[in-house]
């Protein structure tokens, strides 16, 4: 069964501020993880964490950009597996934007979890993603 992680965010604040957190590396390493992400469709780039081996997972996050259409979407593949490039987990992550009177709503997409034993990834990106949010809150608000 697919399974797929679908959140809203509100921002008061421009697509354009909100993008700068999700397009520009130094300030995703703060909200997010250590990266080398350039926004440049094609490009492959890695977010790493420390290894997790409940989920048989060696800490990187194997990225392609996929779209990005500026202030507006973006999309990445997002895999991850146990190491020796072997990938478990082929997933696709994506952010839209959308303006209004008072800021921005952002919409997030993460699908890609139906596999079985991916569900220990679906149930931490799941309610990590809505930590990261506040994260990124915390940071446009300061």
């Amino acid at each position: 069964m697919e399974r797929s992680i679908k959140h809203q965010y509100f921002f008061a604040h421009s697509p354009e501020k909100v993008w700068q957190y999700l397009t520009n590396s130094d300030l995703m390493e703060l909200w997010l993880m250590k990266n080398n992400f350039q926004p440049v469709v094609g490009t492959d780039f890695q977010f790493r964490i420390n290894p997790i081996e409940s989920l048989n997972f060696d800490g990187i996050f194997y990225c392609t950009l996929l779209e990005m259409e500026p202030f507006k979407k973006l999309s990445y593949s997002w895999k991850a597996g146990p190491g020796e490039g072997k990938i478990t987990l082929d997933s696709v992550v994506i952010w839209k934007l959308e303006p209004t009177a008072e800021g921005t709503n952002v919409f997030l997409e993460h699908n890609g979890f139906a596999k079985e034993e991916n569900l220990g990834f679906f149930d931490g990106f799941n309610h990590g993603w809505l930590e990261k949010f506040e994260k990124i809150a915390n940071l446009i608000n300061a």
